[in-house]
This record gives C-alpha cells, structure tokens and sequence, in this order.
C-alpha cells in the first residue's frame, strides 16, 4: 500500500466518521444529503491552515470575521431546505464556496452574492476545481435582499441578523423557501420560512445557535432616552 492509498483510507474514515458520529445525531436523515456529504469534498474547500479541521464539529475561521459553519449545521440547513432540481436559489454569503457547492448539486441554478472580494476570488477557484459551473458569483452588498433574480425558489442567508429585513420574504415565489439564523447573542434562532400564498408565510423554528453577522445586517431599533 502506497502512501498515497493510506492518506485517501484515512480521509474517507475521518468523512464517515463526521457523517455518522457528527450529522446523523443532529437529525439529519435524509439520503440524498448524507450522499452529498461525501461526494462533494469538504476539506477542499477548507482554508490550507484548517484543512486538518475539515471534519471536525467546529466553526473554521475564513477572515474577516467570518465562518465556514459546523458541518452538522450546513447538513441540516440544506436538509431542511428540500431542494428540488428545479429551484432557483439566492445565497447570501458565499464564503468558500463549500454550500454554493452543496446548492448546485441539488437545485436548478444558484446566485451566489458575497461582499468581500477575497472570499468571492476563493469560492470562483473552489467551484472551479470541482466542475461546478450552475452557479453565478456576484460581488455585492445582499444584506437586505437581492432582488436582481428574483422571485426565488429557495433563499439561503449563510450569517446571522439581528433582524430579517421584510425584503427576503418578498422575494420568495410561492412554495418558496427562506433559511436565516435571527437574533443576536447569546442565543439566535435557525427559522425556516416557507411562502404559502402571496403575502403570507409559515415560519419553523429549527435550532438554536450562535453564528457571526452579515456585515451590513439589519439591526434591532435602539431606544435612546
């Protein structure tokens, strides 16, 4: 057995491990996402210094401030999304790239907007090397909608607001689905917020968590006395 072979062995048993011991306890069942989980390669997503991290149950620092999420939590986000191969998708967020990825493979097309053009730089090489071509980069500010697209099928906002600008929400079709992490620390809610009719929402609340903010994110009115 050459090195090479044992380093692939050891990777695929770190991946399985991240899948049975970190993502499947945290309620993610669904097959279609459990095989994706191991089709699309996270640690080449990973920043080369966290690369040894790339299965582990943490947040991995991008820069900036900002994360690449738990892996359990990107699972059941996506999970919870029920992506159909049809959808049409706004990502807020793009970081590395590792859920555009995710996106793609599920839905129809995905726009991908990102304010800092060091991350958009690392996600267009990312994508690339893993032949993702159904996604388009956008630098920009979507902090409070992103209407250039719109109506979308699915909406994935990847950092935490204060407060969920009413825009998101208009930009849904019917059927639509909104994932947002809301609230501040120490305690914000993972809401899923589903269009059933126009002007009118359903909203589940799926977990409890603490991320980093959109920079820009709308924040909670202060009263000065």
């Amino acid at each position: 057995m050459n090195i090479e072979t044992n380093s692939e062995q050891t990777l695929e048993k770190a991946r399985y491990k991240m899948v049975v011991q970190q993502i499947r306890p945290w309620y993610v069942i669904d097959d279609e996402v459990l095989d994706l989980l191991y089709e699309v390669r996270r640690e080449e997503f990973v920043p080369q210094a966290y690369r040894q991290a790339a299965f582990v149950d943490m947040k991995i620092p991008l820069g900036q401030g900002q994360v690449m999420l738990e892996p359990k939590m990107e699972a059941r986000i996506v999970q919870a999304l029920r992506i159909r191969k049809t959808d049409k998708i706004l990502e807020v967020g793009t970081g590395c790239g590792y859920m555009t990825a995710l996106l793609a493979k599920l839905g129809a097309h995905v726009y991908s907007i990102e304010i800092l053009p060091e991350f958009k730089k690392m996600a267009e090489a990312n994508l690339k090397a893993h032949n993702i071509e159904n996604v388009t980069l956008e630098q920009g500010d979507a902090a409070h909608g992103w209407p250039a697209h719109a109506p979308y099928d699915v909406i994935v906002i990847t950092g935490s607001t204060p407060v969920l600008p009413d825009n998101f929400k208009s930009e849904l079709n019917v059927g639509g689905r909104l994932f947002a992490i809301v609230g501040e620390d120490p305690v914000m809610q993972a809401e899923l917020i589903t269009c059933v009719a126009p002007g009118e929402f359903t909203v589940t609340k799926v977990f409890e968590t603490s991320i980093p903010a959109l920079i820009n994110a709308e924040q909670t009115e202060r009263f000065v006395f």
